[in-house]
């Protein structure tokens, strides 16, 4: 019995070790490509770039999303306590004008990118997107210091913004 408690113990913790939250973004995350507003092509890597020494608010959303329409006022109020953090905002919108559109139509404030294949790109698997809204933190020296909230007003991030 003692011996199956042993092999349990050890099991859980090589499990445990293995599923830690990632600190840094994939090679193949940053390297995929996003297209901007003006339908340029641009990797994940230099959105992070232009932002080197600034926190960083990533908010993943698309325009048919009700919850990510439902927590913008959040997201706004997180830019109101935060002006100095940069906010990026990653469509998975299905349609480049929907995602268009929903920027317009809902006064989303920020920089803007869009997935063209959305869940189903390097970014997409390395985030492992389950749920819409997704927020993460980026620091100032590009490390992930929150991979997943689903609420804007989720108080790790005010901590992490705050600290």
């Amino acid at each position: 019995m003692k011996k199956i408690v042993t092999l349990l113990v050890v099991l859980i913790s090589i499990t445990s070790c293995n599923s830690q939250t990632p600190t840094k973004f994939s090679e193949d995350a940053l390297n995929d490509v996003f297209l901007s507003l003006n339908r340029e092509k641009t990797v994940f890597r230099d959105i992070l770039s232009a932002h080197k020494g600034q926190d960083i608010v990533i908010d993943i959303w698309a325009s048919w999303c009700s919850d990510c329409i439902k927590g913008m006022p959040k997201v706004k109020a997180l830019q109101k306590n935060h002006r100095d953090v940069a906010y990026v905002f990653l469509s998975l919108d299905r349609k480049i004008e929907a995602w268009k559109h929903g920027i317009k139509k809902y006064e989303v404030e920020g920089e803007h990118y869009y997935l063209e294949n959305g869940k189903k790109s390097p970014f997409g698997d390395f985030v492992n997107i389950d749920w819409i809204p997704r927020y993460m933190v980026v620091d100032a020296n590009g490390n992930i210091k929150l991979f997943k909230a689903v609420e804007a007003d989720d108080k790790r991030i005010e901590h992490i913004l705050n600290n």
